[in-house]
């Protein structure tokens, strides 16, 4: 029998790290530390280096794109090149491929991550034609093909999936939660010219449906909604759509820290009088881009520089420890690990990483030493020298 040493000794930090007992004292529950992780997946960095910093650092869950478009890019098989017919599943009456989100799927269980899809972005064959443009996300024209790639999605990463079967070496993980849509309280996600809320309800009660008949154990989180997010939830109720999900979901983008909790409390208020007051909340976006002056047009007030970044960082952390019981939050998704920040765009968001990507080179912000050192406080870890050590020089 091999000792513990030898097991030990092939397995990569963040793997070892997952064995060692958990801290004690936590001040929140397993999993509710999360990283909004799609730059690792999209940038040219080692996803493996980048995901096992995020183990060492406290992350336990990663939010990611699954991106409809690229998994079903032709309406039937006519449409697909014949150089291409390889790449997709001949099992499917849509073409269909698995091979992006398997790679996040693998790479996530093999650190004990869980992962929150957000499926989005519609392929040009079921868009509603004025909504599709280069600027903004195609609005479903029908909601059946978006609902049925769904259950094809649960099918394969949820509790009797197929990828599980397929990858017997990879620690199983199932996925149970599912994000349905991005910010449709926003133009460029719900390009629509009239009230974005009936729309949105419509495709979320077929993807609840889809879900819940693959799986029915499995939880529909809520788009997250920014800007004023009490007043659009509720306009999610006024169009029905209370019964359509499990678990709403918050983006709080706000000058000052304590503002993160106050629209946290307009926001159960809401769930309140809609007569929701059993259901969770979650934050699948928290954070400040350091863009302050560095992107063209008037500022958002919560732009700000590194030091402001990492400044609200370590103050949010323990603000959402002392309010999760009260508020029913059951975690947050920072955004987001790492940003290429190029000056001169517009995009504050483009510098809203922890990390930032120039040049081939990794370098870590303020705000990574700030979030790792309040992660790990928050998970029960007291010791400086044990989060020195965890807290590892990313790169």
């Amino acid at each position: 029998m091999r000792s513990p040493f030898h097991l030990l000794a092939g397995l990569t930090v963040a793997a070892v790290l997952l064995l060692l007992p958990p801290a004690a004292g936590a001040a929140v529950p397993p999993g509710f530390v999360g990283m909004n992780a799609d730059s690792v997946f999209s940038l040219n960095v080692s996803p493996k280096r980048q995901l096992d910093t995020m183990v060492a650092s406290g992350v336990e869950s990663i939010r990611v794109v699954f991106n409809w478009s690229a998994a079903q890019p032709y309406p039937d098989w006519n449409h697909v090149p014949l150089d291409q017919v390889a790449n997709y599943l001949p099992s499917y009456h849509v073409p269909t491929t698995f091979a992006q989100t398997d790679r996040i799927v693998e790479a996530a269980a093999r650190r004990g991550l869980t992962v929150l899809p957000v499926v989005i972005y519609t392929p040009y064959w079921d868009a509603a034609p004025q909504t599709l443009t280069a600027t903004t996300v195609g609005v479903p024209r029908r909601a059946a093909p978006y609902a049925s790639y769904l259950r094809l999605l649960v099918m394969r990463y949820g509790p009797r999936g197929s990828f599980w079967s397929s990858h017997p070496n990879v620690p199983k993980i199932p996925i149970r939660r599912w994000q349905i849509w991005n910010e449709p309280d926003i133009h460029s996600y719900w390009p629509v010219s009239g009230p974005w809320a009936p729309g949105y309800v419509w495709l979320l009660r077929s993807a609840h449906a889809a879900i819940k008949r693959a799986d029915p154990g499995a939880k529909v989180v809520l788009a997250g909604l920014a800007n004023y997010v009490w007043t659009d939830l509720a306009k999610v109720y006024a169009a029905g759509g209370r019964n359509f999900f499990d678990m709403v979901a918050v983006h709080p983008y706000t000058k000052v820290p304590r503002g993160v909790i106050t629209i946290l409390r307009l926001v159960r208020n809401v769930m309140n009088r809609a007569g929701d007051g059993g259901k969770p909340m979650i934050l699948t976006e928290l954070g400040w881009p350091s863009a302050l002056g560095k992107v063209s047009g008037i500022p958002a007030d919560f732009e700000t520089t590194e030091a402001g970044q990492a400044r609200m960082l370590a103050e949010v952390l323990p603000m959402l420890a002392r309010v999760r019981r009260q508020l029913g939050l059951m975690g947050f998704y920072y955004y987001t690990w790492i940003t290429h920040e190029v000056k001169g765009g517009s995009d504050a968001f483009a510098f809203a990483g922890l990390l930032r990507f120039d040049n081939g080179r990794v370098t870590a912000k303020p705000a990574y030493w700030a979030f790792c050192r309040g992660a790990l406080k928050l998970e029960g870890w007291r010791s400086t020298a044990a989060v020195a050590t965890r807290c590892a020089r990313p790169g």
